[in-house]
């Protein structure tokens, strides 16, 4: 059912919101769809259309790059075919791209379904032709000529009509090149008259050269003469173009039946691409406006925040408003341009577009279903019709009130004027009173100062402003919704340079309540604006203090994952420094054992005393620090003193003494401001292990190859050496060792890989290639290399 008459929508505008969603429509199936869209009262359309766009904005954000086009509105041509005519080849060649399209479209879409249910749907009953598409494409090419492959005929026909053609010109070319010829000739060349091949022979040499004259130049000093020679070959020429031009019909007439026979099909096709493409249009509309599907619902009401005028270019002032939520009649009074009437279209706007499927360009927007919608906005004043603006204001509002009811949205602009102020405003409070009474949803702007008194006294009606800035004399277009406007005509004429005199004589003639009035607004104004300041400073402070929060929470997380990392590589270290113990203990001990071998008393005990100093020497390797942490915190502390922080689990060193009872703090690579209450003093340092483990792994290096010859070993023997050797490996950084097992029984090469299987060093291994000793040879990758 349509909820608001030609004349409304024109008055707010919708006319060129639907001119604007036709524009982004592909075809002109689209084009009219859209421009025939017009709002609903049917809650299950409005829901269903507003999913179809959904989906639209959905695909162009999650396929932006989708095939969508490539049809074209054949509806002409199809119905020229039904009626028995032959099409052009053209029209065939369009018909055999929407065929292509249709399918192309379809499985998009069937690709898809359940990301576009509503779409899928829809595409879904496409009816494709493949057959009718193939030949199409095949016999007809894209600028509507008949391709030769169309028919062997048409092939052979045109074949004989080039070879004709070249034997034609090929004799005509020879003679013009004939010494004999050429001074009978006007000029060098072979032309084209009638369709036959001629020369332009010289009037004076008519009798030289024997043929047929087709044409003389407009002096008639020229003729164009069609040798004998040539004669019955450019008549086979003709002949042949005949039998083509037959063939040509032939082929587009058997093309045009087989269409003809799926024209209702393809139509229904086209109703479909259609729909597909008003879908789409709405989506790039919604984008556009960067609009916000509204969310639909039982009843009569409409509220939204952050709405924009989607007309006004550049950055129009979004207002917000909630019409039969919180209040059913809304009066909206202030100064001249001060923006109301944009306001009043905003709202109409708002309804009117999301009862027709489009999104709405506002942050939030919630709405019932209108059965009508009813504006009277606009001077109309009709000289030929003898009506006033009064007059006509009055016949509107009649109008409207013959038929509203409480699933009405009213919007009356300037409600009233045009008449004696005092029955104006009387009028006017009549009207609302009855249209409030209705419960229809009013929006109604006035300069009448008895309409603010008497929207505040009756329950569900509520006054409205919009701001204006009296410093710059300019309307900021922000609708205060709780808060009655003022004209501010003094204040306005007295910046103007109007004289402060006659200014105040005007003021004297108003009556003493409305001086009363007048000054209470102002009151009122001056404190809405400060509670404004007041709560954006509010605003900005929680900002501010959240920032600040995050802010805190930030450093306090990097600092525990420091904390973390700190803790992970003094583990590391620990693990560094004892495997260096284990692989240097087991070197002594393999060595001592190698000693203790020896015959010789004396080497024995010399390599007992060896193997004592190098364990004691072990100790330096292990980190040691001797903190005494007193249980109190001091009272100052000095630049490079060792202090503990119990919060945080970590030891630091003074850089800075800070003051009012603080320290700056380095631990690691972070500098930390901490309260001394929050700092002990540590006494003692911590004996230094890095240049051991550096010297260790460097010598190591140095003296690491990349083989172990394991051969003539046991196989315990050959673990230990192995797990060792792996152990160096790592030590000196090496990527890639070889393990020398020799081929044997295999007994000691499956031990090896075994081993390596376990070892948690080993990345990969493998069988040595046949450079690399083949299966004698284990190769081994080691991690972190």
């Amino acid at each position: 059912m349509l909820i608001a008459d030609a004349k409304t929508l024109e008055r707010l505008e919708f006319d060129k919101i639907i001119e604007r969603l036709a524009r982004h429509a592909y075809s002109p199936l689209g084009r009219e769809a859209a421009l025939a869209l017009a709002p609903t009262s049917d809650l299950p359309s409005i829901v269903r259309m507003l999913a179809e766009t959904g989906e639209a904005v959905l695909l162009l954000r999650l396929d932006p790059t989708a095939e969508l086009g490539g049809w074209y509105d054949v509806r002409e041509s199809l119905a020229r075919a039904e009626r028995g005519a032959v099409l052009e080849g053209e029209a065939l060649s369009r018909i055999g791209m929407t065929l292509g399209a249709v399918q192309r479209i379809k499985k998009f879409f069937k690709e898809r379904s359940e990301s576009y249910p509503i779409l899928s749907r829809a595409a879904s009953s496409l009816v494709s032709f493949p057959e009718i598409e193939q030949q199409l494409r095949k016999a007809v090419l894209p600028g509507g000529e008949v391709a030769d492959e169309a028919t062997p005929r048409l092939a052979d026909l045109r074949r004989r009509i080039q070879q004709m053609r070249f034997q034609v010109k090929e004799y005509l070319e020879k003679t013009i090149r004939s010494a004999s010829y050429q001074k009978f000739l006007q000029e060098p060349i072979v032309t084209i008259r009638e369709g036959r091949y001629v020369l332009p022979v010289k009037q004076g040499y008519r009798s030289q050269v024997p043929g047929l004259v087709h044409d003389q130049s407009a002096s008639g000093a020229t003729l164009f003469i069609e040798p004998m020679a040539v004669v019955e070959k450019n008549n086979e020429i003709r002949r042949l173009e005949a039998a083509e031009k037959q063939e040509v019909f032939k082929i587009l007439s058997d093309l045009t039946a087989k269409v003809g026979e799926v024209v209702n099909d393809i139509c229904l096709d086209m109703e479909i691409l259609g729909f597909i493409d008003l879908a789409m249009a709405k989506g790039r509309l919604a984008g556009e406006l960067q609009a916000v599907s509204p969310e639909v619902g039982e009843g009569a009401f409409l509220s939204f925040r952050s709405a924009r005028h989607p007309l006004i270019k550049g950055r129009a002032v979004p207002i917000s408003c909630s019409i039969g939520v919180d209040y059913d009649t809304l009066v909206l009074t202030g100064p001249n341009t001060g923006g109301k009437t944009v306001a009043l279209k905003t709202v109409g706007l708002m309804a009117l577009m999301a009862q027709a499927g489009l999104f709405v360009p506002a942050e939030e927007c919630r709405l019932g279903v209108f059965t009508r919608v009813f504006a009277d906005i606009g001077d109309e004043q009709s000289i030929e019709n003898e009506l006033s603006t009064f007059s006509s204001h009055m016949r509107n509002v009649v109008e409207i009130l013959s038929e509203a009811d409480a699933g009405s949205l009213v919007l009356i602009d300037e409600l009233g004027t045009g008449t004696d102020p005092a029955e104006g405003a009387a009028l006017a409070q009549a009207v609302l009173a009855e249209l409030h009474a209705r419960r229809s949803k009013t929006v109604a702007t006035s300069h009448f100062g008895e309409l603010k008194h008497f929207a505040a006294t009756r329950p569900r009606m509520e006054n409205a402003s919009v701001e204006f800035d009296f410093e710059t004399l300019e309307p900021t277009y922000r609708l205060i919704v709780g808060r009655p406007g003022r004209s501010n005509a003094f204040e306005i004429a007295r910046r103007l340079g109007l004289p402060d005199r006659l200014v105040e004589a005007a003021r004297s003639y108003l009556a003493d309540e409305q001086l009363r009035a007048e000054e209470l607004l102002g009151q009122l104004e001056r404190m809405q604006r400060e509670a404004d300041i007041a709560r954006k400073q509010a605003v900005q402070l929680r900002e501010q203090a959240r920032k600040a929060a995050e802010k805190h929470e930030s450093e306090l997380a990097n600092l525990l994952a420091k904390k973390k990392a700190y803790l992970e590589k003094a583990a590391e270290d620990a693990q560094w420094a004892l495997r260096s113990l284990r692989l240097e203990s087991e070197a002594i001990i393999r060595e001592l054992r190698e000693k203790l071998r020896s015959d010789s008393e004396r080497d024995r005990q010399l390599a007992a005393q060896e193997a004592r100093r190098r364990i004691e020497g072990l100790n330096e390797m292990v980190p040691q620090v001797e903190y005494v942490l007193p249980a109190e915190a001091p009272r100052s502390v000095s630049v490079g003193d060792t202090v503990h922080l119990p919060r945080f689990g970590q030891f630091g060193q003074v850089v800075a003494a800070g003051k009012d009872g603080e320290a700056q703090v380095q631990v690691g690579a972070v500098k930390l401001s901490v309260p001394l209450n929050e700092i002990r003093l540590a006494k003692g340092q911590p004996r230094p292990r890095q240049e051991k483990q550096r010297d260790v792994a460097l010598e190591k290096a140095r003296d690491f190859r990349a083989e172990l010859d394991l051969r003539g070993h046991r196989v315990d023997e050959a673990l230990l050496e192995v797990e060792k050797y792996l152990d160096d490996a790592v030590l000196a950084g090496a990527s890639r060792v070889y393990l020398i097992h020799g081929k044997g029984t295999g007994a000691l090469r499956s031990a090896v890989q075994q081993l390596l299987k376990e070892n948690r060093h080993v990345k990969s291994y493998r069988l040595g290639d046949q450079g690399e000793g083949g299966s004698g040879v284990t190769v081994v990758d080691i991690k972190g290399a």
